[in-house]
This record gives structure tokens, C-alpha cells and sequence, in this order.
């Protein structure tokens, strides 16, 4: 029930209920309590703290699982911190639980939930680009104070001054009246700016979505593979199809099995039919061995030949039937 469609739905509409609340509230002044608010927020709140209950008592047997899902552990977290009455005095810890809500609505679209993951998996990469981009700023930063300190002490008089500017300058904010003034200094102010726009400004941007183009591309193949493995009834929810059988997944499995069984047994009746036939050997009491070389009749055309009794029995010699087979036909008793 909790991975149904329809229960997402419900879900998805409170949150975005929660989002209109939120906003409606910014029309009345702080501190009012009037209208139906606190009777709608009292009411979300229920509807989310049940919510997040149903999903855990859907995990009862297997809790590991629930807590391997970062986005139950994030709605579990929300809801608790809701609860609490440090919270509850304070509105404006409130406020941002209540506004947290509202990021949950990424769990119910496969596609931003996409997005987040890559947000979350180009995490690493954008550490080393940090990483670089403040290496690069101070550089230039203490490479702009030497030159621009004395003429242009409102961009450059200080490293946090001349950083910010940098900064701005690669966003291509005001790179143009920067370079004027740069003019105005000395020609070669131009190849400082135009290394720093290379560097900063195409170099560092390119390579920030180049992190992040990469991490969408994972967090998309691992979308593809979490719905090929066939993650529990999410896999219904984001492709839009049931699996074979219905919601028992196992069911597939065991409906393969049957007719693999099927073909089996039937391949096996063909086989005793075949047995079955003309050229099958039929033994009987006192019969043994294969006939002796020279026996009657041609190489794979039954023939008689008469066999003699068991030693120590006194009766007459009784011929006893046999034939012979073909190679490669097996014999049956």
C-alpha cells in the first residue's frame, strides 16, 4: 500500500498542500493565529507523522532496509524534530521543519529525484573544484593587490576586496569597466585579466558542469539499475508497469518454473513412447545377455534365437524369444 500510486499521490498533495499553507501564511502578520492555519497544520502533521509510521511498519521485518533509504531516514528526521517541544516553542525552527516538507516532494518524482542524486553524487567533484577555484582566487588575488593596490583601492586594496572582485569579475560581471581601468595602468593589466577570464572564468565553469553532466549520468544509470533489479513496487511506481504475475514477484519466477517442468515431463513421454516401439527389447523370465554373434535375421531387424535353460533345471529345452536391437536403442525392463 505504502509503494502504491495512489498513496503517493495523497502524499504529494499534502505536501504541496503544506507549500500553499506556507506561503498563505506570509499574507497575515508574524504572530497572528487566526483562520483555519493551525487547523490545517495540525492536520498535515498527522497525515505526515501517519504516513511515515505506515512506511515503517511496512519495513517491520526487514528495518535495515528502511533505514537504508536515505529519503525515510530525511521524512523520519523531519517528523520527530516536529514533535519535539524544543521545537514546538520555537517558531522558527518550526518554520523550517515545515519548509523541509516541502523538499519532499523530490521522492515523488523519479525525475527530481534524479537530479538530487547527481546534486548529491557530484558532491566529491565539486570539493576538488572548490578546491581549485580558492587556489586560483588567491593567486590572482594577491597577484591583482601588487598591481591595481595603489590605483584601484576600492577593487584591490585589500586580498578580501580584490578576492570578491575576482570573483564577480568571473561571473563576467563588470569585466569591462575592470579592464578599462586596467588600460589606464599599464597595457600588460590586459593579459592579467584575460589569463584570470581563462582560467576562472571559461576553465572552471566548464569543468564544474562537466562534474555535474557526469554525476547526472551516474545517478541516472543507477536510477536504470535500481529499477532493473527490480526494487521492490518502486519499480511498478517510476516505470509505470507491473512485473509479471501481479504484485508477487516471486510468482514469475515459480510460473517459468512450471513450464520448464512441463517441457521436461513431456520430452520425457516422448522419449518412453519411442522406447515403446518395435524395436524396444522385451525381457523375460529366464532371458539374458545379448545374442550370440550370427544370430538370424539382419543388423537392426529383430530375430529369434533359442536359448537354453538355466543350468540345474531339469525341464526341456524351451526356446525363449529375444531381440535384437539396433545400436544406440535402449533397452527397457
Amino acid at each position: 500500500m505504502t509503494e502504491s500510486r495512489t498513496f503517493s499521490a495523497v502524499v504529494c498533495a499534502l505536501i504541496l498542500l503544506n507549500a500553499v499553507l506556507l506561503g498563505a501564511e506570509t499574507y497575515i502578520s508574524p504572530g497572528a493565529v487566526t483562520g483555519p492555519f493551525p487547523r490545517v497544520e495540525a492536520f498535515l502533521l498527522t497525515a505526515f507523522t501517519t504516513e511515515i509510521t505506515l512506511r515503517a511498519v511496512a519495513c517491520v521485518d526487514r528495518p535495515r532496509e528502511f533505514f537504508r533509504d536515505p529519503w525515510n531516514v530525511f521524512d523520519l528526521t523531519v517528523v520527530v524534530l516536529t514533535h519535539l517541544p524544543l521545537t514546538q516553542g520555537n517558531a522558527t525552527i518550526l518554520r523550517v521543519l515545515r519548509l523541509l516538507r516541502v523538499a519532499r516532494v523530490a521522492r515523488m518524482m523519479p525525475q527530481i529525484r534524479v537530479i538530487v542524486t547527481a546534486v548529491g553524487k557530484s558532491l566529491p567533484g565539486m570539493l576538488g573544484f572548490l578546491a581549485l577555484g580558492v587556489l586560483i582566487l588567491y593567486v590572482y588575488g594577491m597577484v591583482g593587490w601588487q598591481i591595481f593596490a595603489v590605483h584601484d583601492p576600492e577593487r584591490f586594496g585589500t586580498l578580501d576586496r580584490a578576492v570578491i572582485t575576482l570573483f564577480l569579475l568571473a561571473t563576467f560581471d563588470g569585466i569591462g569597466a575592470a579592464v578599462r581601468d586596467g588600460l589606464e595602468v599599464s597595457p600588460w593589466t590586459l593579459l592579467y585579466y584575460g589569463s584570470y577570464v581563462l582560467f576562472a572564468g571559461l576553465m572552471l565553469i566548464n569543468l564544474l558542469i562537466g562534474v555535474v553532466v557526469g554525476s547526472m549520468d551516474e545517478a541516472r544509470e543507477a536510477e536504470r539499475r535500481r529499477l532493473r533489479e527490480g526494487d521492490g513496487p518502486d519499480r511498478e511506481r517510476d516505470a509505470g508497469t507491473e512485473p509479471p504475475g501481479g504484485g508477487d514477484p516471486d510468482r514469475f519466477l515459480r510460473e517459468r518454473v512450471e513450464v520448464l517442468r512441463r517441457v521436461l515431463e513431456e520430452m520425457e513421454s516422448r522419449l518412453a513412447e519411442r522406447s515403446d516401439g518395435p524395436g524396444e527389447e522385451v525381457d523375460r523370465p529366464g532371458a539374458g545377455g545379448m545374442g550370440p554373434p550370427g544370430a538370424a535375421g539382419t543388423f537392426g531387424t529383430p530375430a529369434t534365437e533359442a536359448l537354453p535353460p538355466p543350468a540345474g533345471v531339469g525341464s526341456p529345452t524351451v526356446g525363449v524369444e529375444r531381440r535384437v536391437l539396433a545400436p544406440g536403442v535402449s533397452a527397457r525392463r
